[in-house]
């Protein structure tokens, strides 16, 4: 289907003389129409940030949006607005079927297109407008499709990655038929999970999931594992997007870093509520995680999970960030493992927001194993100040630092208090 819309836009821009851009209605590129002139203006910031990262920024989307696009069965004239980063005027084309709007059709206005699109006064637009409407409307036929095909396929992906185990061979047969049917999907084909943590589900009924290459079913889910209530997630009311993705080969997980990539970039990757932590507060910048790789369906719930805790721990931890493989996770493949409980009493002393100073020296000594010049270089600080936090660390949480079981647990402690 994507050489489908590539044709269509091919189609726009030969009627128009002009380079088409065709977006979905979540400003995600789809296609676009090659230029072959020599202005390089015509390459503005603003289609040169769509080309290259497939999305158009906030500032942008906003002054697009101002303009009634989502409302508009007509081609809609957009000014320029240096603020946003938008140089130079645009034409609108709505991309819509059956009064829905499903994407946009984007062309640069060189003031020529104004005539096409609007007429003089008293002077129907001209018939090639006309024509690149009617392709507008063949797209939005296709995206109304894709959209409708998707939607089924991600209620077969949420049924599956919430069932419990007796329903799980029924799920995965039920998936495998719906991909099959839709995407002419074969059997035995890698694939993985991806979690994208925060995502944003209010405009879950208005907005479509971004379409990416090797992007086969996406769908937002609880952040909290159903099938463990001894884990119950980040928080109750936050929620995750659950990506599934094709792989090339099982040890090649660079398909699903690109569908991660992407996903994170989207507005609906709404950044999370900062939370205390040992270190300081957690990130407020959303996060990913990548499941093992598997070529059996009824699997796909145990790769959701591993997505999942890779995303905990990339919030939690940003050197393994923004997107990590579960498989790369170290320490964190048990931390994430283990029941939701309350801080170890001995430590629970150390957690308080006033020895956050405190936490974050005691977690770098450790993550240094123990070695005073390392953590005092990494912390910036004298040999002397560091020695005295760790004095006032072991007073505070009663613990010896010289005994490796005491280093043990407050290591564990402060790692799991991040999650």
């Amino acid at each position: 289907m994507r050489g489908d819309y590539q044709q269509l836009v091919d189609e726009i821009s030969a009627a128009l003389g002009a380079p088409a851009t065709l977006e979905d209605r979540d400003f995600g590129l789809i296609a676009f129409g090659a230029h072959e002139g020599e202005d390089d203006e015509v390459m503005d910031p603003v289609r040169t940030r769509s080309i290259l990262q497939r999305r158009s920024s906030a500032a942008v989307r906003a002054w697009f949006e101002a303009f009634g696009i989502a409302r508009a069965t007509s081609p809609l004239r957009i000014p320029p607005d240096p603020a946003a980063g938008v140089f130079k005027g645009r034409i609108c084309l709505p991309v819509r079927h059956r009064g829905v709007v499903h994407g946009y059709v984007w062309l640069l206005d060189d003031g020529h297109l104004t005539d096409l699109a609007l007429g003089g006064a008293g002077t129907p637009p001209d018939p090639r407008m006309a024509q690149a409407m009617e392709t507008a409307a063949r797209i939005g036929a296709l995206l109304a499709d894709e959209s409708r095909a998707g939607s089924e396929l991600a209620q077969v992906l949420r049924e599956l990655l919430t069932s419990r185990t007796a329903g799980r061979a029924a799920a995965a047969a039920a998936l495998r038929d719906a991909l099959r049917d839709t995407l002419r999907f074969t059997p035995g084909t890698p694939l993985t999970l991806v979690a994208v943590l925060p995502w944003d589900t209010a405009a879950a009924d208005t907005a479509p999931l971004p379409s990416l290459p090797g992007l086969l079913a996406a769908c937002p889910l609880p952040a909290g594992d159903a099938g463990r209530p001894d884990r119950p997630g980040p928080g109750a009311a936050e929620s995750a997007l659950a990506g599934l993705v094709r792989l090339r080969q099982t040890g090649s997980p660079a398909p699903a870093h690109t569908a991660a990539d992407h996903l994170l970039r989207s507005p609906r990757a709404a950044a999370g509520p900062a939370a205390g932590g040992p270190a300081g507060t957690r990130p407020t910048q959303g996060a990913a995680g990548i499941g093992l790789a598997t070529r059996e369906l009824a699997e796909l719930p145990a790769s959701w999970q591993q997505a999942l805790d890779a995303a905990r721990a990339a919030r939690a931890e940003p050197r393994l960030g923004p997107v990590a493989e579960w498989d790369a996770l170290g320490a964190y493949r048990l931390l994430t493992a283990l029941p939701a409980a309350a801080p170890d009493p001995s430590v629970a002393p150390l957690l308080a927001p006033a020895h956050a100073e405190l936490a974050r020296t005691a977690e770098a000594f450790l993550d240094c194993a123990g070695q005073a010049g390392r953590t005092a270089q990494q912390l910036g600080i004298h040999r002397q100040t560091l020695y005295y936090r760790l004095a006032r660390v072991e007073k505070l949480t009663g613990l010896d630092l010289d005994e490796g079981a005491d280093r043990l647990l407050l290591h564990m402690a402060l790692k799991a208090a991040r999650l």
